[in-house]
């Protein structure tokens, strides 16, 4: 199996991008003699440069290195190549400590050195650029930003100043892609989640690890409700289990020398060793383990939506979308090898039923496949592998959904298919994984007595729909920027009162939608009217009801529905069969 083959066009951008960071460096160099330019690679939508640099830059120097960079860009209309020594290299760089260090690793590798010269610049590279810079739009591509950077992302080493810049095909797709940043800014979850009241991030908890406020909390019940009634809707038993387990457990389940996101031993005086649990999958093998099986009685199907814990790279986490603290909608489910593609049926149309309920109608499938070439990554004989790879090939085909392959993206344990989500601003993320498993289940022993008497292993799916409720929710919130559909809304109405007369009134509003399950406040804080409306609807409330002393002496509200403004006096009654 293998994954697509990368387009021309995506080789032809990375070539340009990778020629404009070599730009980037000859305009630095003319505007500051001395700057040091290190390396300078083409990434996802633009390209960077890292500088050691004789004097400090900030954001407000790049629109005069940008100036430079499109005043040098005519001449640039030509890359010559060179082939030259370790003592070519000196004669050149001899100034520049970063290239000598690069070209004095290579030598010693025995990798070819290679200058490419291009509107008067000479720079130690590898190749992969623009055959003619000179002829590419001058106004598709900007610089962005500045940060700082470890040579060779190393602390110990100097910290060099990195530029970095956007580069596309056009001006109109930089424009778009500009405005797409301005949209992405707007609806950041993070920013979203001060604002609204839904959870914040402490440095004294630890980082990864988020505090939810009340309405924060409501939203992550909601989700999780609705996942776990549609699971019991469908046959999953719900279970329980602890956030820790004794270091055997995991030898027996393979984690231990396979997965290197765990947290380190705690030692107790006089006791086993134990884990902060990374998974959930060896504490439902211990449990259904516990109890013996009959082939009747399979599938067994096990849920729990529980959090583990993973030490991830400080460096990788952002809101809720990377945390250290992760809680799934867990399950697995034991079967028979005939049940396979039943159980896998059904989980597939459920997480097709959750997508229609969210909104989310654009996504991929992945399979991710084991790494042929590394098979010491993985537990299990290689023909188990090969056949489970079918066996989830075959199913999506059944579903009639298209799919790429990704090779090397396997659990250390069994082949997965991963729902890749698109969301409103063209984004991708993994949200569901459906994991088909053949080899945990021997290490742990799992039996049932078939229908002959004989003992068997069962075939073991792990499945979750959210993949995890706290990345979820980032993509939640930034779907809807914040302002959920009714019944998702952690507060759905609020009752603004004009004064203190119509208060008592305005209470029993409030009790009324309460009794209806509705969540509602009150807000009869001495303000003005317009004060709390509009305080309101930066909260994003679905809907608001206003009650001055005329809507009190009809025994009706105003209504203002977000997004729509005014819908006029109605009674509770009336307003209770247009609430969505």
């Amino acid at each position: 199996m293998k994954s697509p083959k990368k387009p021309a066009s995506a080789d032809k951008n990375e070539n340009i991008r990778h020629s404009l960071a070599h730009l980037l460096a000859a305009a630095v160099r003319a505007l500051y003699p001395g700057a040091m330019n290190a390396i300078g690679p083409a990434i996802e939508n633009g390209f960077y440069q890292d500088f050691e640099l004789p004097k400090p830059i900030s954001e407000d120097d790049l629109p005069k290195i940008e100036a430079k960079m499109r005043e040098l860009l005519p001449g640039w209309t030509k890359w010559t190549k060179k082939v030259v020594t370790l003592k070519d290299v000196k004669k050149e760089f001899s100034w520049n400590r970063y290239k000598m260090e690069l070209a004095k690793e290579f030598a010693r590798d025995k990798k070819t050195l290679t200058f490419y010269t291009c509107g008067g610049l000479v720079d130690l590279c590898k190749g992969g650029h623009a055959s003619a810079l000179s002829e590419i739009d001058p106004e598709s591509f900007k610089l962005e930003r500045v940060a700082g950077a470890y040579w060779r992302g190393d602390e110990k080493n100097k910290m060099l100043t990195r530029i970095y810049g956007l580069a596309f095909e056009n001006k109109k797709e930089l424009e778009e892609y500009l405005k797409n940043q301005k949209e992405a800014e707007r609806r950041d979850h993070r920013k979203l989640g001060k604002e609204l009241g839904l959870f914040t991030l402490a440095d004294e908890v630890g980082p990864g690890l988020p505090l939810f406020y009340p309405k924060g909390a409501i939203l992550r019940r909601t989700v999780e409700n609705f996942i776990q009634e549609l699971q019991e809707k469908n046959g999953y038993e719900p279970i329980w289990i602890p956030h820790v387990a004794k270091e055997e457990l995991y030898k027996i389940s393979g984690h231990l020398g396979k997965y290197d996101a765990m947290y380190p031993l705690m030692r107790l005086k006089g006791e086993a060793d134990y884990y902060l649990k990374p998974m959930n999958c060896p504490h439902f093998m211990m449990l259904y383990k516990s109890e013996p099986h009959s082939y009747r009685e399979l599938p067994v199907r096990y849920t729990s939506t529980t959090t583990v814990y993973r030490r991830e790279k400080s460096g990788e986490l952002s809101g809720l979308a990377r945390v250290r603290a992760l809680t799934q909608d867990d399950c697995h489910v034991f079967a028979r090898p005939d049940q396979i593609e039943e159980e896998m049926d059904l989980m597939l149309d459920m997480v097709a039923e959750v997508y229609r309920a969210f909104g989310f109608n654009n996504f991929r499938l992945r399979l991710s496949a084991h790494d042929t070439k590394h098979p010491e990554k993985y537990i299990g004989e290689p023909k188990i592998w090969r056949d489970s790879e079918a066996i989830l090939a075959k199913l999506i085909k059944k579903h009639g959904w298209d799919y790429e392959v990704g090779e090397g993206e396997a659990t250390f344990y069994g082949p997965k298919i991963d729902f890749i989500l698109k969301d409103v601003l063209g984004r991708e993320w993994q949200l569901s994984t459906i994991q088909l498993d053949m080899n945990l289940p021997k290490r742990f022993g799992l039996e049932y007595a078939d229908k002959d008497g004989r003992k068997k292993e069962p075939i073991v799916i792990h499945r979750a729909i959210l993949g995890s409720t706290e990345r979820f929710l980032a993509i939640l919130i930034e779907h809807f920027a914040g302002a959920f559909p009714f019944w998702l809304a952690p507060l759905q109405v609020t009752i603004l009162t004009i004064n203190e007369k119509v208060e008592t009134y305005a209470e029993e509003i409030l009790k009324e939608l309460k009794s209806k399950d509705i969540r509602a406040e009150l807000d009869s804080r001495n303000e003005s009217i317009s004060k709390k409306i509009r305080e309101a609807e930066l909260q994003k409330i679905p809907y608001l009801l206003i009650i001055g002393e005329k809507e009190a002496a009809a025994k009706k509200i105003a209504v203002r529905e977000r997004g729509q403004g005014d819908l006029g006096q109605k009674t509770l009654e009336e307003f209770l069969k247009i609430a969505k």
